[in-house]
């Protein structure tokens, strides 16, 4: 048993010495991405591992609003798939997303594949990978400016930009925690003349996120279940997240989060059905921004059903 759990355990710790060595590197501007409130319901939208732990087929749809009144604010749409193969010992999925941010738009697609190993504890440890690519446009010469001669604003851009991500998942049904990489290539945004100037050489690089969570009970019907996220981009402050909620009879679960720039949001989420579950969030911005908008607006459907109608499905809290 000890050679069997060395194994994956070596795998871990090579895993966060790879992540750590690409993350590392000089920089200009670090472009970040698309980021949800509601990211611990579908952790598979920043990692990779997720795909599968559900242990069922499950279909994920995100939109968020954000920024509500604030010209040119951030609109981004998600959609999620993930199912359970080969006895559950293997997760596949797709995750595609569309971002726009004032006269930029990021289109992405990513095809995901995990493999999963299961411990007696009834806890698995999950090991993903995601390839794809993302379609990065800014239609820079719609901008108005005041020196209507600046080159840098001449041109557009139209750039196709790969993407390899890892991650790993470790979850039993009180507990989870992960460790990823979404996307570890670094590009330029940019593949024109301009990319070479310093000034407005923006580049997209690595996102690390570090998240963990447990649920246990208050009591016969009412469940709390903290988790936190922390986010670092190599050019930007670390943040941080700290959620709570309370799942109320398995049906509805009621919350908050908290964030390192002082913004917050409040979550609701309620299971319709055992296939059908919605979730909505409403986050507030901090003192910097809240006069500029209306806060941020966030919604969550996720439909999931089994391979046989006698396979019931209970609720899972991750």
């Amino acid at each position: 048993m000890s050679n069997f759990l060395s194994r994956p355990l070596l795998f871990v710790r090579s895993f966060i010495l790879l992540l750590v060595s690409l993350l590392s590197g000089n920089s200009l501007f670090a472009q970040q991405d698309a980021m949800f409130t509601q990211y611990m319901f579908n952790p598979l939208a920043i990692n990779p591992a997720y795909a599968g732990s559900r242990n069922v087929i499950s279909l994920t749809a995100l939109h968020r609003n954000q920024w509500a009144g604030l010209q040119g604010a951030p609109k981004t749409t998600a959609f999620s798939a993930d199912i359970p193969t080969w006895n559950n010992k293997l997760g596949l999925g797709i995750l595609a997303f569309n971002d726009e941010i004032g006269v930029t738009k990021s289109t992405g697609f990513y095809g995901i594949y995990t493999y999963r190993i299961r411990f007696s504890d009834e806890g698995t440890l999950a090991i993903g990978l995601q390839f794809g690519a993302t379609n990065y446009k800014a239609a820079l010469s719609t901008v108005a400016l005041r020196d209507a001669g600046d080159m840098v604003y001449s041109e557009n851009i139209n750039s196709l930009l790969p993407s390899f991500g890892a991650g790993i998942y470790y979850n039993t049904d009180k507990y989870y925690v992960g460790l990823s990489a979404p996307n570890l290539v670094r590009s330029f945004l940019r593949k024109d003349k301009f990319q070479y100037y310093s000034e407005v050489a923006a580049r997209k690089f690595a996102h690390m996120f570090l998240m963990a969570g447990c649920v246990f009970d208050v009591n016969t019907d009412i469940k709390l279940k903290p988790s936190f996220l922390v986010k670092y981009v190599k050019g930007t402050p670390v943040q941080a997240d700290i959620n709570a909620q309370l799942w109320l009879k398995d049906v509805v679960s009621v919350g908050g989060s908290v964030r390192s720039d002082k913004s917050g949001a409040m979550l609701l989420e309620v299971q319709c059905s055992p296939q059908i579950r919605i979730g909505y969030s409403y986050d507030i911005s901090n003192k910097a921004l809240a006069a500029y908008n209306r806060g941020s607006h966030e919604i969550m459907l996720r439909y999931e059903f089994g391979f046989a109608k006698d396979k019931n499905i209970s609720t899972r809290y991750f």
